[in-house]
């Protein structure tokens, strides 16, 4: 399937529903808002019961409004099954804890989202699970970690704050070669560009709260992949953690999914925009973003992805007060944490930013849904306006 038909079905998928009877033709999946649901005999109460994957008992377990997201997102990403979740770390953390046991070890790459790394170098230790982070830009270094004791690799490409890639599928082909399970955070490139189970990677995991919502009004994740790997963790850790998507923030997300494809062009189309026109500023070092030919990484995101988001960032030799106070003057972007919405953000050397000097800044930026030419022209005007000195910045 060539690119353009592959974004075709994608926008016959998100927006496309049979007719359902049971729904009495609602074009909207209605919010079942129940914690549980009743039966007319004892009989089928204890089939369903049997069959709690398939059937709707009580709410934590499967709800219809839930389920009906789960399989639309199993769709988009070409997975047998997905489970979702309240959010992405009990997204994150559901997939990690399901593939590993004490005396166990796990790899991870060394830039994957920083609460992800504090889960699996700091609070699985208290169970005796270690762990090495490794710079996933190598197979080398990902085959070295390698102990015989390891079994998961947990992998995040790109990564969120340098945007460094991981071959996905050569890094399939080497834990299936050990008998080790793969798990890859995939938030940046959503479905819509780059779908890992097809490279052989076990399971998917996405902070919905980002692109899939768009919205910046759900918090919530999801965990996709195999039924035989997805019903351990329906069994397991999503019964008995009961980090549960509610059906008011399945039946939300399912309405912004409809516009995913098309929200993720746009994002895709202006950050270009934005991170070509970076790359000529006086106090650019570096822009960090894979679609860029630049990018040292260039080739391998054009084989693994069909296309990028808007999330990407830059490195900065001036001071990271006068950056800071670059960001809180521009007018279109807001400074905050998250990203995926329609809005666009700034943050000057975020947390676990991996590259931050005395010397040097990291500005990540994630561009929404303004007009390019207004955000290139706010960050224009904003840099213009100040004057630098020995003492700091003011305004002309």
């Amino acid at each position: 399937m060539t690119d353009k038909n592959e974004r075709e079905w994608q926008y016959t998928s998100t927006s496309h529903d049979a007719v359902d009877d049971r729904h009495h033709g609602s074009i909207n999946i209605p919010i079942y808002q129940s914690s549980l649901f009743a039966f007319e005999s004892y009989d089928k109460f204890e089939e369903a019961t049997r069959n709690s994957r398939i059937s709707h008992v009580y709410s934590r377990g499967n709800n219809p409004t839930v389920r009906y997201l789960e399989d639309k997102l199993a769709e988009l990403e070409r997975a047998e099954t997905a489970k979702c979740f309240a959010s992405g770390m009990a997204a994150i953390t559901a997939a990690i804890l399901s593939n590993v046991k004490t005396g166990d070890h796990i790899v991870c790459v060394d830039q994957a989202y920083g609460p992800t790394r504090e889960f699996v170098t700091g609070y699985l230790k208290r169970f005796g699970i270690e762990s090495s982070l490794v710079d996933g830009r190598s197979l080398d270094n990902i085959r070295s970690a390698i102990r015989p004791e390891t079994k998961l690799i947990y992998l995040e490409s790109p990564t969120s704050m340098l945007f460094q890639l991981q071959d996905l599928a050569a890094c399939a082909e080497l834990a299936r070669s050990r008998g080790i399970v793969t798990i890859i955070d995939n938030s940046w490139a959503t479905p819509v560009f780059q779908r890992p189970l097809e490279l052989g990677i076990d399971l998917v995991v996405h902070s919905i709260t980002k692109y899939i919502s768009g919205q910046s009004d759900s918090v919530a994740g999801v965990v996709l992949g195999s039924e035989r790997l997805i019903s351990r963790i329906a069994e397991d850790e999503y019964m008995l953690f009961g980090g549960i998507m509610t059906a008011y923030t399945a039946a939300q997300v399912t309405r912004c999914l409809r516009t995913l494809p098309l929200r993720m062009e746009r994002h895709e189309r202006s950050a270009l925009a934005v991170a070509a026109h970076m790359v000529s500023q006086s106090y650019v070092l570096r822009v960090n973003h894979p679609a860029l030919s630049s990018h040292p990484q260039y080739a391998l995101g054009q084989q693994q992805m069909s296309g990028s988001s808007g999330l990407f960032s830059f490195e900065s030799d001036v001071p990271h007060e006068i950056m800071r106070q670059w960001a809180s003057r521009l007018r279109l972007f807001k400074i905050g944490v998250s990203w995926g919405g329609f809005e666009s953000l700034v943050t000057v050397n975020p947390a676990n930013a991996g590259c931050v000097t005395e010397a040097r800044s990291l500005v990540r930026l994630h561009i929404g849904l303004e007009s390019v030419d207004d955000l290139i022209l706010d960050m224009d005007r904003t840099w213009a306006a100040m004057s630098l000195t020995d003492e700091g910045v003011s305004a002309d």
